[in-house]
C-alpha cells in the first residue's frame, strides 16, 4: 500500500534528521467513551479492531476508512524504533495538526495533550522511550455537534448541505520524530525591514548554551552575504543583517531588485548552527523573504508601490482526503493553475493550511490571506479557543513572506449579533489587536464581508450579479460596486458593511467574495450563486461579473469565487478533482483585462 505525505512537513525549520511515521496505524472508534477507563492507551498487542492510512482522517476515502458518520472519539496505535545513532539526544514526537483534541502515549505513559485543530504540536518523549520497540496510542475526541469550537467548514449536522461540508476528524497532517540535542534552537522569527534594507533575527535556545556559538550563514541565489558568529550568553538573541548594503539595485526602488513580490519570489537561504568549539550541536536550514505590505491613499502597498490583488477563494478540500492534499505535488498544482490563470494570491477559507502549502506559495510567488477556522456559535468558550489558536498560527506562520494578510472573522461567523452587540463588537476589535500586536508586519481584516468593525481592509462579498437575462440586478450590481458612496451603502445579504458604531476610515476596499458561477461536468449535482450550461456560457457570465469589477473607481482588488468545487458546490473554475472547466488562458485573459491599478 502506498504511505503518503513522506516530504519534510517543517520547510521553514529543517533539520536533517528526521523519521516519518505516516502510514498504516491501528484504529478504533470509541462510541461509548470507554477507552480512557479501560485504560487502552495501556493494552498490550493488535488491540483495535480497524486499521487506518495516517496523516487522513477515517472520514476521506484515502484513510481506507470513508466513514463518515459522527464518532467524536477515536484512538490511534503504532509501534516504531529509534534507530541507535540517535542514542545520547533527545526524541522530539511532532503532530502537524489534530482535530481537535488529542492525548498522546509513549509505552503507555501520557507525554501531554493538545487542544485545537489546526496547528502542530510537539512533544519531548525521550523519559518515556524503553528501547527497541516503542509504543504511540493517540486518544483524539472531536466534538461532531459542538458549534463553539472553530470548525469552520466542518458540519455539524450528519450530512453535508449548503456550503457546508464533512467533518475531519483526528490526525489529518504528518507525524514524525526527530533526534535534537539539549542543547539547540529553539524558535526562529525573521522581520524583514525593506526600507532600510534589513533583517531582524529573533531566535531563542534552549538547554546549556551559555559560551557556545551561534552561527548564522545567509545566502541569497547562491551568494553568501552574511556569516556571523555570535557568542551565546542569553537563551534569547536578536540581530539585525544589512542585505542591501547600500546597492540601488538590490532596492526596490527601479524594479523588485532583492525583494519578494509574486512576479519575482526572491528568496534568502540561511543556515544556523550552535557549535561547541568545532563540534556541531545543532543545525536548522531556514529561509525568508524581504516583503512589506501597508496601506496608503485607499490603496494596498506591497514593497511600497501600489499592488492591484486578483485573488480566489481557496478552501483546500480534496475529493479524497478533505482537508488533507493527498500529496505535496498537488498543494503546488492549486498554485500553479491559479497562477496559469492569471491570478497572483488566494484567501484560504475557512481553514488554516498546511506549511507545505505556504511553502509553495513562498516559492513560486503566490500572495495568501491566512484565515482560521470559524466558531458558529459565540460564548466564553468559542473565544478563548479562537484566540488560543491565533495565538499558534501566527507563531507557526510568522516567517512566510507569501501571507499578507490575516483574516480572523469572516462573515460574522461565530459572532452572529456583531451589528449592534457591543460585546461581540469587543470580540471582533481583540482579535484585530490582538493578530497586531503579534504581528506588525501584515494586514488584518477583521470581519471579511461585512459588518466591520476597526479594520485594515474594507473586504467586501457581494453575489448579487444576476444571471445574464437579469438585466436590472446586473446593472444594480454595477451600480454598487462603481463608487466608494455607493459600495459602502450597499447591503449584500441584506447585512451594513460595518457594524453599528463603525464606519470606513479611509482603508482600501476589496471585493473580497463574489462570483461563484455554477457550472456542473458529467454527473456532479450542486448549485452556484448563478448557473451556466456548457463552456463557452461559463466565460461569457466570467467577462460578465469581471467587467463590473473593473468598473468601479474604487475597488482595489478583488477575491473571486472560488478555485475548485468543493462536495455538492460546483462553483469552481476547476472541478472538485481540479480538472478544468474550460480553457484557462481565456480566464487569464479576462483576468489581464486592462483597469486601474490606482485608484
Amino acid at each position: 500500500m502506498t504511505t503518503y505525505r513522506q516530504e519534510y512537513p517543517r520547510p521553514q525549520f529543517v533539520r536533517e534528521n528526521w523519521i516519518n511515521l505516516n502510514g498504516t496505524w491501528s484504529f478504533a472508534f470509541d462510541d461509548k467513551g470507554v477507552g480512557s477507563q479501560e485504560r487502552w492507551y495501556a493494552r498490550e498487542g493488535d488491540s483495535f479492531d480497524k486499521e487506518i492510512q495516517v496523516p487522513f482522517a477515517y472520514q476521506t476515502k484515502l484513510s481506507g476508512i470513508g466513514d463518515p458518520g459522527f464518532h467524536d472519539t477515536v484512538w490511534y496505535k503504532r509501534e516504531f524504533e529509534v534507530p541507535r545513532e540517535w542514542a545520547d539526544q533527545n526524541i522530539v514526537l511532532h503532530f502537524g495538526a489534530v482535530d481537535y483534541r488529542a492525548w498522546v502515549y509513549v509505552n503507555g505513559q501520557l507525554v501531554g495533550s493538545h487542544e485545537g485543530g489546526h496547528i502542530n504540536f510537539s512533544f519531548d518523549i525521550t523519559d518515556s522511550l524503553k528501547g527497541g520497540m516503542e509504543t504511540i496510542v493517540v486518544k483524539v475526541e472531536d466534538p461532531s455537534e459542538d458549534e463553539t469550537i472553530p470548525r469552520g467548514k466542518q458540519f455539524w449536522l450528519e450530512e453535508s448541505a449548503s456550503i457546508w461540508y464533512t467533518r475531519t476528524t483526528g490526525i489529518w497532517q504528518t507525524v514524525w520524530i526527530e533526534p535534537v540535542t539539549r542543547t539547540r534552537i529553539d524558535k526562529l522569527k525573521w522581520t524583514p525591514d525593506v526600507d532600510n534594507g534589513r533583517v531582524k533575527l529573533d531566535t531563542e535556545l534552549a538547554g546549556n548554551y551559555e559560551g557556545k556559538k551561534l552561527e548564522v550563514e545567509i545566502s541569497y541565489k547562491g551568494q553568501r552575504i552574511v556569516e556571523d558568529s555570535i557568542l551565546i550568553h542569553e537563551s534569547f538573541i536578536s540581530r539585525i543583517f544589512d542585505l542591501y548594503n547600500l546597492k540601488i539595485f538590490r532596492t526596490g526602488f527601479h524594479h523588485d531588485g532583492w525583494n519578494w513580490t509574486p512576479e519575482n519570489p526572491n528568496l534568502f537561504d540561511v543556515l544556523m548552527t550552535v557549535k561547541d568549539g568545532s563540534q556541531v550541536l545543532d543545525q536548522v536550514r531556514t529561509y525568508f523573504g524581504m516583503r512589506k505590505v501597508h496601506t496608503e491613499n485607499g490603496m494596498v502597498y506591497l514593497n511600497n508601490k501600489p499592488y492591484y490583488q486578483k485573488l480566489v477563494l481557496d478552501q483546500g478540500y480534496w475529493a479524497d482526503g478533505l482537508l488533507t492534499a493527498p500529496s505535496d505535488e498537488d498543494l503546488k498544482k492549486d498554485i500553479e493553475l491559479a497562477k496559469e490563470m492569471g491570478f497572483n494570491g488566494c484567501r484560504k477559507h475557512q481553514k488554516t493550511e498546511d506549511p507545505r502549502f505556504l511553502y509553495w506559495a513562498d516559492q513560486l510567488g503566490f500572495l495568501v490571506w491566512g484565515e482560521c477556522a470559524a466558531a458558529a456559535s459565540f460564548n466564553d468558550q468559542a473565544v478563548a479557543r479562537l484566540t488560543k489558536e491565533w495565538i499558534e498560527i501566527i507563531e507557526r506562520d510568522y516567517n512566510h513572506p507569501s501571507i499578507i494578510a490575516w483574516v480572523p472573522l469572516n462573515e460574522s461567523w461565530g459572532i452572529p449579533g456583531v451589528r449592534a452587540d457591543h460585546h461581540q463588537q469587543h470580540h471582533s476589535l481583540a482579535m484585530y489587536h490582538l493578530l497586531h500586536s503579534l504581528d506588525g508586519t501584515r494586514l488584518v481584516i477583521s470581519n471579511d464581508g461585512w459588518e466591520l468593525t476597526r479594520t485594515d481592509i474594507c473586504a467586501i462579498h457581494n453575489y448579487n450579479h444576476g444571471s445574464e437575462q437579469e438585466r436590472e440586478k446586473y446593472e444594480n450590481y454595477k451600480e454598487e460596486l462603481r463608487t466608494k458612496e455607493s459600495i459602502l451603502a450597499s447591503m449584500p445579504a441584506k447585512r451594513n458593511i460595518y457594524a453599528n458604531g463603525f464606519s470606513h476610515q479611509g482603508e482600501p476596499i476589496l471585493l473580497t467574495e463574489y462570483g461563484g458561477i455554477g457550472f456542473r461536468i458529467g454527473e456532479d449535482e450542486g448549485w452556484g450563486y448563478t448557473s451556466v450550461a456548457n463552456e463557452e456560457e461559463f466565460i461569457n457570465d466570467y467577462q460578465r461579473i469581471m467587467e463590473a469589477v473593473y468598473q468601479s473607481n474604487v475597488l482595489h482588488g478583488y477575491c473571486y469565487t472560488q478555485l475548485t468545487d468543493v462536495e455538492q458546490e460546483i462553483n469552481g473554475i476547476l472541478t472538485y478533482d481540479r480538472k478544468p472547466k474550460c480553457d484557462l488562458r481565456k480566464i487569464r485573459a479576462i483576468n489581464d483585462m486592462w483597469h486601474s491599478e490606482t485608484i
